[in-house]
């Protein structure tokens, strides 16, 4: 079953479609659904169909109060993830089968659970060796996973057990309403956690009875209340493949380049909105213009004239005039838009939002030039270079998120703690962080730039257009 099997979608003839759904036009499939249907391990045509015995989670009962509820969602979730659950609702909602005739996973017949007796399960007929299917199973794992942590922080601090109360206020009851639950994923698993889990906990906390539904005596569980889905990241246009070697995988990506050029680049491209496509052209561009060019290139032209000019200390006197206040305010401004962005869980716009920031700092030093002002009026040059690294400072806090190996290596060039504060305040400051006085240092090259050797070599190790 499931991904054991394979073939055509017979709804959007998608080559590769699984037993259990297609991932291409996420339609919910039976095997016996699939033209040319073949093993996924062999390749083999040579497969029958057999009866087996099976429970099913009753999903239909609940199409009508998981459409209201999925309504309400609209203009909280992203457009995706509402289309992708209304047109399961559309196409009418089945009933969907939540055992699996497999040697591994949790097993359902009560002799299979061990000697708790509290534990099992009543012993059904003609269930004996099936395991829950994975998706009904897993989701049921991130309430497991909370109580497990509850209860090592409480043997922890040496009290044994928690309550259930403890792990229960996340998950159940009017305690858990000041709990933001969030879900990421990729589209594909959209409908497992808008349809299949919101059925298993509507169908726990609520009961059909004369004619309706009717709240469950004990307390309610949690629906999610933010679900954040994506869509593909592919490889020039192909999908990425490990059996055909096509892309580049995460174990070496890290033998190439630091973590920081990653985080920034997917962030920088989060298939949010559509598909996004990685090259290494795009990549090697991206990189190297916004971390090497725009942050990197600030930081250390900052720091190393204040090594040079000012013994590497933030230098104090001079009062900042009309370009300082501009550039207060327009800090302020960025800096407002990027939190509100980074709390909506917009990331495409949100590494925009910062590299703009980065920017003002490069524009400000370019316009003040203190290395200019220093020849006449020192206390001139004070000012901008006191504002220079303060801006340093802020860099290092809000690039946290996204780039936090180099966020720390500028937070300790300012002699600032790691990891610091988001930052708070508004116009002059958001700009009055580091006291006159204090040691700086300018760090190592913080992003050495991609150089196209390295991309051509790349492109032979990894494939390019031509393996798409």
């Amino acid at each position: 079953p499931d991904r054991y099997v394979i073939g055509t979608c017979p709804h959007c003839g998608y080559a590769a479609a699984r037993g259990d759904q297609c991932e291409n036009c996420t339609r919910v499939l039976d095997p016996a659904d699939l033209i040319r249907p073949r093993s996924a391990i062999s390749g083999s045509e040579d497969i029958e169909i057999r009866d087996s015995k099976h429970l099913f989670l009753r999903q239909s009962l609940f199409a009508d109060r998981l459409r209201a509820w999925i309504d309400g969602k609209k203009g909280q979730w992203p457009l995706l993830v509402t289309s992708i659950a209304l047109k399961w609702l559309d196409e009418g909602l089945q009933d969907r089968g939540i055992t699996r005739d497999l040697e591994w996973g949790v097993p359902v017949n009560a002799f299979e659970w061990g000697p708790n007796p509290e534990g099992k399960l009543p012993d059904i007929e003609g269930l004996a060796g099936k395991v829950f299917y994975v998706w009904f199973d897993a989701p049921i794992e991130y309430i497991g996973a909370t109580w497990e942590w509850a209860d090592a922080r409480a043997a922890e601090e040496g009290r044994g057990p928690a309550a259930d109360a403890e792990w229960e206020r996340w998950w159940r009851g009017p305690e858990a309403a000041d709990v933001t639950y969030v879900e990421f994923m990729g589209k594909d698993n959209v409908p497992f956690h808008t349809v299949g889990f919101p059925c298993t906990l509507i169908g726990i906390n609520e009961t059909l009875a004369d004619g309706g539904w009717r709240p469950a005596s004990n307390a309610p569980w949690k629906l999610v209340d933010q679900l954040k889905g994506f869509n593909w990241l592919d490889y020039y246009g192909g999908k990425f493949s490990t059996s055909q070697k096509r892309g580049v995988f995460m174990d070496h990506a890290l033998e190439l380049l630091p973590a920081d050029y990653w985080r920034w680049w997917v962030t920088a491209n989060t298939p949010e909105t559509s598909d996004s496509t990685f090259t290494w052209e795009q990549f090697q561009a991206q990189v190297n213009a916004d971390l090497a060019d725009v942050l990197g290139n600030f930081v250390n032209r900052i720091l190393k004239f204040t090594e040079s000019r000012f013994e590497g200390v933030v230098p104090a006197g001079g009062e900042p005039g009309e370009l300082e206040a501009r550039l207060h305010a327009d800090v302020a401004a960025k800096l407002a838009e990027l939190t509100e962005l980074m709390e909506a869980r917009e990331f495409r716009k949100s590494t925009a939002a910062l590299r703009q920031l980065w920017v003002l700092g490069n524009q400000y030093l370019t316009e003040a030039a203190p290395w200019t002002a220093i020849k006449t009026d020192v206390a001139r040059a004070a000012v901008v270079v006191r504002t220079g690294l303060n801006l340093v400072a802020l860099f290092a806090k809000v690039s946290e998120p996204f780039i936090p190996f180099a966020a720390e290596k500028i937070a300790l060039a300012v002699g600032e703690g790691f990891p610091g504060a988001w930052p708070a305040g508004e116009g002059a400051a958001v700009l009055d962080i580091l006291p006159a006085g204090r040691k700086v240092a300018a760090p190592e090259v913080l992003f050495r730039k991609v150089e196209n050797e390295q991309v051509a070599e790349w492109l032979e190790r990894f494939g390019g257009p031509e393996a798409a």
